[in-house]
């Protein structure tokens, strides 16, 4: 069978300018990366344009070992939308190098539903993530040197400080770490660690911010801790955040390039969805917004994370609401919440593919929550049988729920006809959506935090451990109650215990701490054991990565 590599290498690519002329955007304008790479300039934002764009958000239901496929359908979404006749776009997110040479892989799509050049965007494209990681170590270095510094600007408290590093690798060894060590001119010895990229408050910042001036003051508004006198301390006490904004004056800029089919794509940003927002740049999508008459967007992982945190953070922040939300499911991954091990989804089992729809129904009950119209998209594999894709089929029906058999991987923009057809019905029927957040800004922290629990996880209570309520009266101290809650939880269960798969119901989430992003505009509740630096795997995707003599790479997917 052909892979993901070979098929992005054998196309045909357009020159970035044809891509861009869709756009009705002018060669002069662009940003050049290459021949199939360009930077856009923000002026294309127009407030007036995206009140009239289709916005579709695509979700999935809880991830599994099967994979649900959630890049692949977006592209092929786009691809199908422009294939009836449509002036579509599709915006997703930057790949991070953790994944690529960890356990998932790349994040360009698959098959024939792919976004490409596929090597360079999932490696290091146009720089983004370096220029973040860059500004993040700026001002921990800037943290260092007032510690040190005979005349500091601020008298910080060395244990009071809760910035971290950041770099865009998995590496668990430094989640934990001693820095300073080796004597006084070394600095001051103390305990912090990494996080990875993704998770840093500076990419949380870029993917929120407006524009330029916006995004410098909000990179002052980060919270490092606390001066010896007890008061707070952020990024702007030390006159940081106007260097931290030049590191990244370009990768502000979203990213222009083009799927298999040479449709336009624009991808820019790229959080996690478990341990932060997990949706890609506001700027980005609403470029594409301004551009185009549909676009199509994502947000990671399942729709109780990404899909929260799409609607009740990065909505709420840009003014924006999607229209539609297609929920991704694969009969894979839907026996595998039906208790079928991953070594064993290929054989037929309708039992267990009953049993697993649980899971997709909780995720549409959360889309009607929000006042949302859903439209399911099976992913079909080839391993599917005719029993089980009638049986999925029928218990759709049976609950009125509309789905569409998706074949993108295998036929690109062809095989999304009727996904493309059926989304563009329901948008012609749909206004203006008036979201129905799941929590009001203003509530208590508490109570914000427990409506995400049980109205979205359905959880049936929330313990909260010592840490998280000193947590919680530090930010409320500092006047930061009012502020978006993004959780921090474990993609695979709607639980914060992975191996509680489809449907638990009545458990109880533990709260052990709660970040202060400011600058970015939220909190984080970290539940139960989710890290903010991953771990490589026993066997790394790195193993099978290489590049000839001619530079020619082999083994991404």
């Amino acid at each position: 069978m052909i892979t993901d590599i070979e098929i992005a290498q054998k196309a045909t690519l357009q020159p970035i300018t044809q891509i861009a002329n869709k756009l009705n955007i002018p060669a002069d304008d662009l940003i050049p990366y290459g021949k199939y790479k360009a930077k856009l300039p923000l002026h294309y934002i127009d407030e007036n344009k995206i009140k009239q764009c289709k916005l579709i958000l695509v979700s999935a239901i809880t991830p599994t070992p099967a994979g649900e496929g959630k890049t692949t359908t977006s592209v092929g979404l786009n691809e199908g939308l422009n294939k009836i006749g449509l002036k579509s776009t599709v915006v997703l997110r930057e790949p991070s190098l953790g994944p690529v040479f960890g356990m998932k892989g790349g994040a360009t799509g698959g098959g024939y539903a792919q976004v490409v050049p596929m090597e360079d965007i999932n490696l290091h494209f146009t720089g983004d993530f370096a220029a973040v990681e860059k500004a993040h170590n700026l001002l921990s270095a800037l943290i260092e040197n007032q510690l040190q510094a005979k005349n500091p600007l601020v008298q910080l408290d060395p244990l009071s400080i809760v910035w971290k590093r950041v770099m865009d690798m998995n590496d668990r060894s430094l989640r934990h770490i001693m820095v300073a060590m080796g004597g006084k001119s070394n600095g001051s010895p103390r305990e912090t660690g990494f996080d990875i990229t993704v998770a840093s408050e500076v990419m949380a910042i870029l993917c929120l911010s407006k524009n330029l001036t916006d995004l410098k003051e909000r990179l002052g508004n980060i919270y490092i801790g606390k001066s010896k006198d007890g008061n707070a301390v952020f990024a702007k006490d030390l006159k940081a955040n106007g260097a931290m904004a030049a590191l990244l004056k370009d990768a502000i800029k979203p990213n222009l390039v083009q799927t298999l089919e040479g449709n336009p794509a624009i991808i820019h940003g790229g959080p996690f969805a478990n341990i932060a927002q997990g949706t890609n740049t506001l700027i980005a999508t609403k470029t594409a917004m301004s551009l185009s008459d549909y676009v199509v967007t994502e947000a990671g992982f399942a729709f109780d994370l990404g899909g929260e945190k799409f609607l009740d953070i990065k909505c709420r922040m840009g003014g924006i609401a999607p229209q539609l939300v297609v929920l991704v499911a694969t009969i894979r991954a839907l026996k595998s919440h039906g208790g079928v091990a991953k070594e064993e989804l290929t054989a037929e089992n309708v039992d267990a593919l009953k049993a697993g729809f649980a899971n997709l129904e909780k995720h549409l009950e959360n889309v009607a929550s929000f006042g949302l119209k859903a439209l399911v998209a099976i992913n079909q594999f080839p391993t599917d049988t005719a029993a089980e894709t009638e049986a999925l089929l029928e218990l759709c029906k049976a609950k009125n729920i509309q789905v569409s058999l998706s074949q993108v991987w295998a036929k690109g923009g062809e095989g999304a006809i009727d996904l493309a057809t059926k989304a563009k019905q329901i948008l012609d029927q749909t206004n203006a959506t008036n979201l129905n957040h799941v929590y009001e800004l203003d509530w208590p922290i508490k109570q914000k935090i427990e409506a995400i629990a049980t109205k979205i996880y359905g959880a049936g209570s929330v313990a909260y451990q010592p840490k998280a309520l000193t947590d919680m009266k530090r930010i409320e101290k500092l006047g930061y109650a009012n502020l978006a809650v993004c959780m921090a939880k474990t993609q695979y269960s709607f639980s914060d215990d992975a191996k509680k798969i489809n449907r638990p119901s009545g458990f109880t989430l533990t709260i052990r701490e709660i970040e202060l992003a400011a600058g970015a505009g939220f909190m984080i509740p970290m539940a139960g054991e989710i890290m903010r630096m991953p771990g490589l795997p026993n066997n790394p995707a790195a193993e099978q990565i290489d590049v000839d003599a001619d530079g020619n790479i082999s083994g991404l997917f």
